[in-house]
Formats: C-alpha cells, structure tokens, sequence
C-alpha cells in the first residue's frame, strides 16, 4: 500500500498542493478541521486514517519515544527546508517505502 500524509497545521499549504500535482494522496490540518487541535489529537486522526504525520514540531518525537501508537511521522525542524526540499523529502519516501514500512517509525527529512 502507498504512503499517505497528513499535513499538521504548521506544514505550508504549498506542500500539500506540490504532493497531489504528484499524484500523493494528502490531507491538511485545516481540511480536517484541527486546526488548534493538540498533538494525540492530530496524530490519532493521521493513525486513524493511515497516513504518516508530516510536521515541524518536536513535541512528536516526545510522543513516539513514549510510545504512542502512528503509521509514522515526516519530520524537520522548521526553517532547515526549502518546500520544494520537503516536497522532494517526502516524494522520495512515497516512492521508495510502503505504508506498512513506516508504521510506528520516524523519518527526519
């Protein structure tokens, strides 16, 4: 099965909208109406639906370290990528790794 992304609500709208013109299936923190949600809550939703968790905060690694269950997390800190880097990033990922690669695991991009 192919990686999916969730998007959290700190990823630029851009790269969502660079992954579809690829043909990635990608859902947004906005579209799904989580906006302010917290992090269980934003990673719950993208376990829930299969996706790997695309974001820039930390607060998910503490998350993973602790345990908590996810179809994984695409992280970098913000301001180290260019989006077209992340796009690039997280293409490479969907091309090379299946969902089931990325259950319960942590890429740095």
């Amino acid at each position: 099965m192919s990686i999916q992304f969730h998007m959290d609500e700190h990823i630029p709208g851009s790269v969502a909208a660079g992954l579809r013109r690829r043909g990635i299936k990608v859902t947004t923190a906005l579209e799904a109406g989580l906006i302010g949600a917290d992090d269980a809550t934003q990673l719950s939703f993208a376990s829930a639906a299969g996706s790997v968790l695309v974001t820039h905060d930390a607060d998910y690694l503490q998350l993973h370290s602790q345990g908590a269950a996810h179809a994984g997390i695409a992280y970098s800190r913000q301001g180290t990528l260019s989006i077209g880097a992340i796009i690039r990033s997280l293409t490479l990922l969907h091309d090379v790794l299946a969902a089931e690669d990325m259950a319960s695991r942590v890429e740095y991009l």
